[in-house]
């Protein structure tokens, strides 16, 4: 670990981002929005756009693709991290496959059944980088972190990965979600420190 603290002695542990502090065992909630009355039998998830055939799934369609777990750190734009912790659900790679991505396609906009959206490259949430999750540690995914099903972008501040996921829309181009029109990056990697627009 590298020694910070103007020569305290103290150790900063190297997952941790600039700018970033460990909360250890706690999970801070932070919402954008009212919580949806949302649950594994209404939920549903959706990818068009540019693809070849746009498709839906329920709980149980989703339950029914090959499972992957990740397990890494989080960061949140307000400077918290939670290191060594895991989520359950499936890769983003599997939802695409069965939809066919058009050569088109460079970006995809996520949005919630809330009506949030987020705005990523496609590059970011191919190639084992994103999953919409449904579970964490090893239970259910708590409602007030995005349950029943949330995405996951682990590589990205934490806004980037919608709660209560509900789908996403395939474009050629970019296209800011709720935070990035209010001066949020438009990419938000916590090791560059991308807080704002402009960083």
């Amino acid at each position: 670990m590298a020694r910070t603290g103007f020569g305290r002695g103290q150790l900063r542990d190297p997952r941790l981002p600039p700018g970033q502090y460990d909360t250890g065992s706690s999970w801070p909630v932070l919402t954008a929005e009212v919580s949806p009355k949302l649950t594994a039998d209404t939920w549903s998830f959706r990818v068009d756009g540019l693809v070849e055939r746009a498709r839906t799934w329920d709980w149980q369609a989703a339950h029914r693709l090959e499972p992957s777990t990740w397990e890494g750190d989080i960061h949140c734009v307000t400077s918290w991290s939670k290191l060594g912790t895991g989520f359950t659900g499936v890769s983003l790679d599997t939802f695409l496959a069965e939809t066919g991505v058009l050569p088109t396609a460079t970006h995809v906009v996520a949005w919630s059944h809330t009506g949030y959206t987020t705005n990523l490259p496609l590059a970011e949430v191919t190639g084992g980088r994103a999953w919409v999750v449904w579970e964490h540690e090893g239970k259910p995914l708590p409602h007030e972190h995005g349950g029943p099903a949330r995405l996951l972008v682990p590589n990205l501040y934490f806004w980037k990965s919608a709660k209560w996921i509900g789908g996403l829309r395939l474009l050629d181009h970019d296209e800011p979600g709720f935070w990035e029109q209010r001066g949020y990056h438009e990419l938000g990697d916590p090791w560059l420190e991308q807080r704002y627009s402009g960083d």
